[in-house]
């Protein structure tokens, strides 16, 4: 009888662990500095950004990895569909977001979570 309480006990502690994935920070509904709304979720090993409102709703216009607390990858302006290097930042409910043309050339954004 131990026996088998001490297994079903293990198995739920296995279950528990396995059942509840954690959501990165990054995930979840952002306001952009332009009033738009974006989702960031997961996507494969990446996380995808894509508009929700406005004029280019449903549109991807990023995908970035974690790495070492910073996001890196790439974002992409919807007016004309040009790619940069990207990068975000996260503090609190804020993000930081960058997109560079030749690591020079950048521009910042500031979004906040909803």
């Amino acid at each position: 009888m131990k026996k088998s309480i001490s297994a079903f006990f293990a198995a739920s502690i296995v279950f528990a662990s396995t059942s509840f994935a954690f959501a990165d920070p990054i995930e979840g509904n952002w306001k952009t500095q332009s009033g738009e709304t974006a989702k960031i979720a997961s996507c494969g090993s990446s996380y995808c950004i894509t508009l929700k409102t406005g004029q280019y709703a449903g549109q991807r216009i990023g995908k970035m990895k974690a790495s070492g607390g910073q996001y890196v990858g790439t974002v992409t302006d919807p007016a004309d569909n040009k790619e940069y290097s990207g990068s975000a930042s996260l503090s609190g409910s804020k993000m930081k977001l960058k997109g560079c043309a030749l690591k020079i050339f950048c521009k910042t954004q500031n979004w906040k979570k909803l």
